[in-house]
């Protein structure tokens, strides 16, 4: 799998973060649901309990043939139209007319204030006919209303009844008690409008008591008039709104409730509502973030939404609610807002229904935790983003450097140029680096191996020419003298043959040789003192100087490989050094390793820095050593390395002479005791 996939997946699973928090949210909602329901079931009873004492005496409405007058606090102007009407906008159609069914072509509004009830009747499909004094009998439309007190206020105990018509379209029309036309009843201000294709009449009257009947109807003198309208015998209950509960229900309200009060045919006798108090943010002030927090919060809130309990539909109208009762979880939606809802029945079976929205609810529970989570949401976009963009660019990194590798080398494994210079200290660019060096490394080894041929024809041509030479010349000798001569010859041309030949395996049987060595605790100095006294022996033509510490230095490891690696340092050192030259073995010690430097006076180190004289096949004698093909420094190398050390080589100035330092530092036990160097 690619790092870009990998680092995607990662980036998948940090969405785990804010899956959780809406498991959390979700949680938190439904336990503040809970909350909320309780604190709402005690306040209803509450409510009820207020909403009784206003009701007490008021006549219960069990019938859904009632007139219902909305309340308001304004005074329309009785002029035969529905412009000074409450709730009026635009067109009448908007306004909450009633009807009978099958009668819609006569429908009325009712309202009232403190003093007046207003009452708007509209006729359509028909023309005003009006009254004409001459001819009494000829038809024309007139309105009979009638007024039943509550019980204990009739006066007489007869009801009131007037009769409206009119000659003329107009304002200022006669409202005739009983039917009298010697009687007007200037307490009733009436206005009746011809429209064309409708009549319209518009009255006011004083505010009859609560309890009060009201009904009227319309027609033709001889026409029934049972079929129109309202019936008069019995006229229908005024139902109008409590004011002053509604007051006193608005006060004891928290932000985005509503309590309504229903009569047990569903009629709204008191509505009272707080505004929801979330404000409303103008979207030319929001900043880029903020607008992408309010889209993240709305998608939250859906969400929410989505996995709430699903809300029961109320059938509803300006006039009546009916509920047909709660579901369980007290969730209805009423004109596309849902609400947690109770019901509290109190005297008459009168119904107190109080609602709390649920955007309120929904504002703590997703605004407290829903803007933690939408900002971490969308710190995990950006950081997902982050790191696919931070992914490609390090495949892009790793396949630029893939490119530079394989440009570098043929197909035919040649070192075709050098890596350049990474620009970057991170691990890719030390990955560079370390590319680099290796392939400028191998491109040393492959520039001497393709001298080594060269090389070893070079050295392998005279031996060669002598033994061919000594043969032939030994065919034609006719001495034994000379005979004798030729086979020396020869003889030490094999010879030669024979050490440029182990030179090479040298190497590869010691590394093989470590397989089988065994280690063993011996001491250093003595090793390094009993080696040093050899060499002086067998090497009359410099001066040799030994310098090992007076006390022990123990030591685990294969004291026969550390002699042979000071021999190829001391041989190495002799190729370099002038005759009557100083070669220096100086053993030392410090807290943590032994230290042994050999020391040889003369030429100094290459300044080629791409060269390892301590690689395979690495020689600047130039000549010097016939059959050399340098493998003696690798040999201290791999000596060192078994025996967990390395080796360092520097150009020195001792004692007034100049010279090479090779220095092999190798660990001590950790056991050893330690003494002062």
């Amino acid at each position: 799998m690619s790092l870009k996939r990998q680092l995607f997946l990662a980036s998948v699973l940090m969405l785990l973060i804010p899956w959780a928090g809406l498991k959390f949210v979700l949680e938190l909602d439904n336990a503040l649901r809970a909350q909320a329901l309780q604190q709402l079931e005690e306040k209803g009873a509450r409510l009820a309990e207020l909403a009784g004492d206003f009701m007490l005496g008021a006549p219960v409405v069990t019938s859904g043939d009632a007139l219902y007058a909305d309340s308001t606090t304004q005074f329309p102007k009785v002029d035969g139209f529905t412009t000074t009407w409450p709730g009026f906008r635009d067109h009448e159609e908007q306004l909450p007319w009633q009807s009978r069914p099958g009668q819609e072509n006569l429908r009325w509004l009712a309202t009232s204030n403190n003093r007046y009830l207003y009452l708007l009747v509209q006729k359509r499909n028909q023309g005003l006919r009006p009254f004409n004094p001459s001819q009494p009998e000829q038809p024309h439309d007139r309105v009979e209303l009638v007024l039943v007190p509550p019980p204990g206020q009739l006066e007489s105990g007869q009801p009131k009844q007037w009769l409206i018509r009119t000659t003329a379209p107009g304002t200022h029309v006669p409202a005739l008690i009983d039917g009298n036309p010697a009687q007007t009843d200037r307490q009733i201000e009436v206005a009746w409008e011809d429209l064309g294709s409708r009549w319209q009449l518009e009255l006011r009257m004083p505010l009859p008591a609560p309890g009060s009947r009201l009904g009227f109807q319309t027609g033709q003198p001889g026409e029934s008039t049972d079929t129109e309208g309202t019936s008069l015998a019995p006229p229908p209950l005024l139902v109008q709104r409590n004011t002053a509960l509604e007051r006193a229900l608005a006060r004891q309200l928290s932000n985005g409730q509503q309590a309504t009060l229903l009569e047990p045919a569903g009629w709204i006798t008191a509505h009272s509502q707080t505004e929801n108090t979330v404000p409303a943010t103008d979207f030319d002030d929001l900043s880029a973030s903020q607008i992408l927090e309010q889209i993240t919060l709305n998608v939250l809130r859906s969400l929410v939404r989505l996995y709430q309990p699903k809300p029961k539909p109320l059938a509803t109208t300006h006039h009546q609610l009916h509920t047909g009762g709660l579901p369980e979880h007290h969730l209805v939606q009423q004109e596309g807002t849902v609400w947690l809802a109770t019901e509290h029945t109190f005297f008459g079976g009168r119904t107190l229904f109080l609602k709390q929205s649920m955007n309120q609810l929904l504002s703590v529970s997703g605004s407290a935790l829903g803007s933690v989570l939408a900002r971490s949401l969308l710190i995990i976009l950006a950081l997902t983003l982050a790191l696919l963009g931070y992914a490609s660019w390090l495949s892009w990194r790793i396949a630029r450097l893939q490119q530079l590798v394989s440009a570098s080398v043929d197909d035919d494994g040649r070192i075709l140029e050098s890596l350049p210079p990474a620009r970057s200290r991170d691990e890719l660019g030390q990955l560079q680096q370390h590319f680099g060096h290796m392939v400028s490394r191998l491109q040393s080894y492959n520039h001497y191996l393709e001298s080594f041929s060269r090389k070893l024809s070079h050295e392998l041509k005279t031996p060669v020419a002598v033994v061919r030479s000594s043969l032939e010349n030994l065919a034609h000798s006719h001495s034994e003298q000379e005979r004798q001569q030729y086979l020396e010859r020869a003889s030490s041309a094999a010879e030669r043959l024979r050490r440029i030949l182990n030179s090479m395996s040298e190497a590869a049987r010691l590394e093989q040789s470590f397989d089988q060595a065994d280690k063993e605790h011996f001491d250093l100095a003595e090793v390094v003192s009993q080696a040093c006294a050899a060499y002086q022996q067998v090497d009359p033509h410099h001066q040799h100087h030994c310098d090992v510490p007076d006390t022990p230095c123990p030591l685990l490891g294969s004291p026969e490989m550390l002699v042979q690696m000071l021999d190829k340092l001391v041989d190495n050192a002799r190729d370099f050094t002038p005759e009557n030259g100083l070669i220096s073995v100086h053993l030392e010690q410090d807290p943590e390793h032994y230290i042994i430097v050999v020391f040889n006076q003369g030429s100094s180190l290459p300044v080629n820095p791409g060269v390892d004289i301590f690689g395979a096949f690495v020689s600047k004698r130039e000549g010097k050593a016939e059959g050399h093909l340098g493998q003696g420094l690798l040999i201290v190398r791999l000596i060192a390395e078994f025996h967990s050390g390395r080796i360092d080589a520097q150009n020195q100035y001792l004692n007034g002479i100049d010279g090479v330092a090779f220095r092999v530092i190798i660990p001590r036990l950790p056991n050893e005791p330690r003494t002062a160097p």
